[in-house]
């Protein structure tokens, strides 16, 4: 990374964020493949090896469920290695600006808050109907919605707390801590230094493409940008973004309830 990155004394006491970098395009890319090709490696890779480890008729979803939700802590762990390289500091006070963890700001009147976070209803209501598109077929095992409205996998949550709570941290770090921070929250603000007015573009096709390990659903991400990027990109806050998407979470959590409840 280049010096624009290194901390300054008032970050590092935590009283004020660093101006924002903006990165350079190979910066962009090189921080994009540190989370896409993790990703990649371990849907196509590791999760084969550890389905043949398992076995069972579950074992895919299984090793789907365990290496992809590994890859999203590592998002995770990434952002917070890149903020703090910049700010020299995690304090909260410095990392929700940093990463655009606050309240939307209207972009005409300079408001915050208030009736605009209202528009995570509409863009939540966007992301079930993006869902509606046509989609492309995923492979035999590899997609959670086929797998619980099979009858293994009805059978395998049925009771099973176990992989209730594996699958509700991996919804945490999919939709909270992991993609939408880091494409909305640690990318998205810094980079308007190369694509400008376009970079809620940019970083929508970027987001869409970093989907290697599930490159069946490509297509249909690349709606998001407009349900996701540029909301967050015109209300400067990754919380719309976070919400939006984290309400597919929040449903698909309800519907594994109910499973193991049965």
């Amino acid at each position: 990374m280049t010096t624009t990155m290194k901390p300054r004394a008032a970050a590092q006491v935590g009283t004020r964020p660093n101006p924002l970098p903006q990165y350079s395009l190979a910066q962009i890319l090189g921080v994009w493949a540190g989370a896409a090709l993790p990703m990649a490696a371990l849907a196509w890779l590791a999760a084969p090896w550890l389905a043949s480890v398992i076995q069972g008729p579950a074992a895919w979803p299984q090793a789907i469920l365990l290496t992809l939700t590994a890859g999203l802590i590592w998002q995770f762990a990434l952002v917070l290695i890149l903020v703090h390289r910049e700010q020299g500091t995690l304090r909260w006070s410095v990392l929700k600006d940093a990463l655009w963890l606050r309240e939307p700001q209207s972009p005409k009147t300079g408001r915050k808050g208030g009736l605009l976070w209202l528009w995570a209803i509409p863009l939540s209501l966007l992301v079930y109907a993006r869902e509606e598109l046509p989609k492309l077929p995923a492979p035999a095992g590899r997609d959670l919605g086929d797998f619980l409205h099979s009858a293994v996998g009805q059978e395998f949550f049925s009771g099973n707390w176990t992989w209730f709570a594996l699958a509700l941290v991996m919804f945490l770090f999919n939709t909270v801590l992991g993609e939408e921070l880091f494409f909305r929250g640690l990318l998205l603000p810094r980079m308007r230094g190369v694509f400008g007015r376009l970079d809620w573009l940019a970083n929508g096709v970027l987001f869409a493409l970093y989907h290697l390990h599930v490159p069946w659903a490509i297509p249909g991400r690349l709606v998001n940008t407009f349900i996701l990027s540029w909301p967050s990109r015109r209300y400067q806050s990754a919380l719309l973004g976070i919400i939006a998407h984290s309400s597919q979470s929040v449903v698909l959590a309800v519907l594994l309830l109910l499973l193991v409840l049965r």
